[in-house]
């Protein structure tokens, strides 16, 4: 068992991380917002417990990526592939997700609001649950 934290995990660090290959990444319990992950490539990392408050995902491949109970709120997810990630119990409060792939994604008890998840690539059933809790803005 992967024991998480540590004492350092509190000191604030915005990583540029765009255009790089990082897959199987292990930022668990990091504390990065601002940071830039542009086009990176982030399959099976573990951004678990982390802080991405106000970071660029757009374009992002983090296929299988467990971002379980991570605050990712106003990041840019446009056109990112989130295929099968673990986004369960995290804050996607105002994310834009225009162009994303989030089928298969496990995200039910998440927080989606002010994002627009309907204009993402995603599952039927996960559409109808998110629509029940989170739904579509008249005006848009």
């Amino acid at each position: 068992m992967v024991m998480s934290g540590s004492s350092t995990d509190n000191k604030e660090e915005s990583l540029d991380w765009s255009y790089q290959n990082k897959a199987g990444a292990l930022l668990r319990r990091g504390n990065h917002p601002k940071s830039n992950f542009k086009r990176c490539i982030l399959n099976n990392a573990d951004l678990t417990e982390g802080n991405f408050v106000d970071s660029d995902f757009s374009r992002a491949s983090m296929v299988e990526a467990d971002l379980m109970k991570s605050a990712f709120d106003n990041c840019d997810f446009r056109g990112a592939d989130l295929r099968k990630a673990r986004l369960n119990i995290s804050n996607f409060r105002n994310c834009k997700f225009d162009g994303a792939d989030i089928r298969g994604i496990r995200g039910r008890y998440a927080i989606w609001q002010g994002s627009d998840w309907w204009n993402a690539k995603l599952d039927e059933d996960l559409a109808k649950v998110l629509a029940k809790k989170w739904a579509k803005p008249e005006d848009s």
